[in-house]
């Protein structure tokens, strides 16, 4: 099921066209490295060495093993590091979840095991790192979770490393000289590679290789910090099957618009003339340039027999039929939780999104950039982790840091959530909103004003849309611990898009006991002296 890499040199670094595949008891290490996806030679964060990481695979029921190693040395980015296995449930193991919620960072020259089980979840997912806008410097890769029994498994006649797709922007600045909302995308990434917005070059592209008659499952993953991207293969039609790990009824569409750390997977029949194809990736979003001139957002599907050169054909008719949310429907479970109403739900939380310029007055502060607040809470990460602070006694809103940020909510209870974005949406929106530690049904998606409780579209996370759409997900509390809610446009995050719902707070240290290399990361972490902490300067490594 699982193919195998490709590896090859490109300017004297390596780059991975397909990311190799590791298995879930792993070694993996987190190290610099210098590489030039789209030509231009910088410096990033890097698992294994290679952008994107190895993907990391299992099976349903598995425990998944990674010992990180922190290898960073740097100094103009940040040193300490963590991994956030995005789209895990971690019921059990909260304390694996990222840094400042759940833990504190790794730092280098350091070593941290994170251990979880996968007992009732298969699909797509992905890890990253949660520490400030790190990730942004490249430290991604895919997480898959294979299903022996797959009820969809008939679809598809090939599901291996080579067809996961990463989409996102690449960025020429290191993520910590970038002002908070500032950032400039110089090119957009398929996999390995993208070539230059604004110079483009004869940088090589990715290339997915396929075999007529053949099936493919594809798993698509936006894995970058910024823009949507609208995701097409030409003359092929794609059958989606998949949203954020779970899988739905099929539909089939001839696109797919992905938000920041979104997932889709899709089938696509290999059934045209043999010959090459664009794969496009169209930015979405307002930063750098759209649409394919010089082989830019492009990568290339080649199938068996055809010549080893870009595409001659060029589909310039797309997105016909853009696959609607609202079309998404679950195959297992598919009701939404609580009463089939609008007021139906035991918790009912309205979060007002808001944003301001830095340096204004208005928030007590001169740096310059773009901040953003839930509720009129700006939020910044405590210095003790929100779930070291719960197993220190700490169980109310009140007691938690940091102070306005952090709500408590019950066990066994359904809570709806609405996204009101009348006033956001003049900045940097529409904006992909991720809970930690659960899935969610999206009983009002973006564009409809139609109320669904019998069998939304169910993911982790949601665009939040324009202003009138008022985006509202429902989720059950059966998960102890406290967990995430924020914007996934990473410099959304830095700015303070954030909130933390402490789940159960007096039923989380029994239901989440933590092993003893946790107990030491924060007293390791809070030794480390500016210098050791990277992110303003330090060695070119």
């Amino acid at each position: 099921m699982i193919g195998s890499a490709i590896l090859f040199a490109l300017f004297g670094g390596a780059l991975a066209q397909t990311p190799p595949v590791f298995p879930a008891v792993t070694d993996l290490r987190i190290k610099n490295a210098f590489l030039q996806p789209d030509g231009f030679n910088r410096s990033f964060v890097t698992a294994e060495g290679i952008i994107p990481g190895p993907t990391i695979s299992g099976f349903k029921g598995d425990t998944f093993k990674i010992n990180l190693i922190n290898e960073l040395t740097n100094g103009t980015m940040i040193l300490s590091t963590s991994i956030h296995w995005h789209g895990i449930f971690q019921e059990h193991t909260n304390w694996a979840d990222g840094p400042f919620v759940n833990q504190c960072p790794i730092a280098a020259n350091n070593s941290f095991l994170y251990q979880f089980s996968v007992p009732d979840q298969a699909g797509t997912f992905w890890y990253h790192s949660h520490l400030a806008t790190q990730y942004c410097d490249q430290l991604r890769g895919g997480l898959v979770v294979y299903d022996r029994d797959d009820i969809l498994g008939d679809l598809w006649d090939v599901d291996d490393g080579g067809t996961i797709l990463h989409v996102g922007p690449l960025y020429h600045v290191p993520a910590p000289m970038i002002p908070v909302g500032s950032s400039v995308v110089e090119a957009g990434m398929i996999n390995s590679f993208g070539r230059n917005y604004f110079n483009t070059q004869n940088t090589p592209l990715t290339v997915i290789n396929v075999i007529h008659g053949l099936r493919y499952r594809f798993r698509l993953i936006h894995s970058g910090c910024d823009q949507p991207f609208n995701v097409s293969i030409d003359f092929h039609n794609l059958l989606v099957i998949e949203s954020d790990g779970i899988e739905h009824h099929p539909v089939v569409a001839d696109s797919v618009e992905i938000f920041v750390a979104q997932r889709f997977s899709f089938v696509v029949a290999a059934n045209q003339s043999v010959d090459n194809y664009w794969l496009k990736s169209n930015n979405a979003g307002a930063s750098g340039t759209h649409g394919f001139a010089g082989g830019i957002n492009s990568a290339i599907l080649r199938y068996l027999g055809a010549p080893d050169e870009e595409p001659k054909r060029n589909q310039t008719i797309l997105y016909q039929n853009m696959l609607n949310e609202f079309d998404m429907h679950p195959i297992l479970n598919p009701r939404a939780p609580g009463e089939p109403t609008i007021d139906g739900a035991d918790v009912i939380m309205n979060l007002q999104l808001f944003w301001t310029i830095g340096g204004n007055g208005a928030i007590g502060t001169t740096e310059p950039g773009n901040f953003f607040f839930i509720n009129g809470v700006r939020f910044f990460p405590p210095t003790v982790p929100v779930l070291l602070q719960i197993i220190s006694g700490a169980r109310t809103a009140q007691e938690l840091l940091p102070t306005g940020s952090v709500y408590a909510l019950p066990l066994n209870s359904t809570i709806q959530i609405s996204f009101n974005t009348s006033e956001v949406f003049q900045h940097g929106g529409p904006h992909p909103f991720h809970l930690h530690g659960h899935a969610f049904s999206a009983i009002r998606v973006s564009g409809s004003h139609v109320l669904n409780f019998e069998n939304p579209i169910q993911r982790d996370v949601i665009s939040t849309g324009l202003p009138t759409d008022n985006v509202t997900i429902r989720f059950f509390t059966d998960n102890a611990g406290p967990w995430f809610l924020h914007c996934h446009i990473d410099w959304h995050l830095e700015g303070g898009f954030a909130i933390v719902l402490a789940e159960g707070p007096a039923e989380t240290p029994a239901r989440n006991p933590t092993p003893e290399d946790w107990d030491q990361l924060c007293p390791t972490y809070d030794a480390l002296t500016p210098l050791q902490l990277g992110g303003d300067g330090g060695p070119l490594t």
